[in-house]
């Protein structure tokens, strides 16, 4: 069975060429994406990531609002239960990156990230 992969933009980052590529991207690999859109809630992303029965959450952010938003989406998945893994992607700094797994962020993707990178970190954060 292929992997299901929520990719979402969570905050105001209004950018989604970068989202619609990995999504292609993922698709490409074999996997099944749904993507939330642009606007989301950590809220709405969490309660979306389970009502689709997710194996990981891939978060685009091009705001700078990394440190704030993915620890959120990280909680309101933990609020509800829920070990789905969080990958975050897009323009994150190198040294924010161990801020972001200490904030319990299963994986990172930065600027320059290839196809697959992104496919290996998808895959490397999946819970059998």
């Amino acid at each position: 069975m292929p992997l299901r992969v929520l990719v979402a933009k969570v905050g105001l980052d209004g950018h989604d060429r970068g989202v619609k590529v990995v999504a292609r991207i993922l698709r490409d690999a074999g996997m099944e994406v749904i993507y939330t859109g642009l606007f989301q809630t950590p809220e709405t992303v969490a309660s979306a990531a389970i009502d689709e029965d997710v194996d990981v959450v891939g978060l685009s952010m091009l705001s700078g609002a990394h440190l704030t938003l993915a620890p959120l989406v990280v909680q309101a998945l933990h609020d509800r239960g829920s070990t789905i893994p969080v990958v975050v992607g897009g323009i994150i700094p190198q040294q924010d990156i161990t801020l972001l797994q200490e904030e319990g962020v299963a994986g990172v993707l930065g600027p320059g990230a290839s196809a697959d990178d992104v496919v290996r970190v998808v895959n490397s954060v999946v819970v059998d």
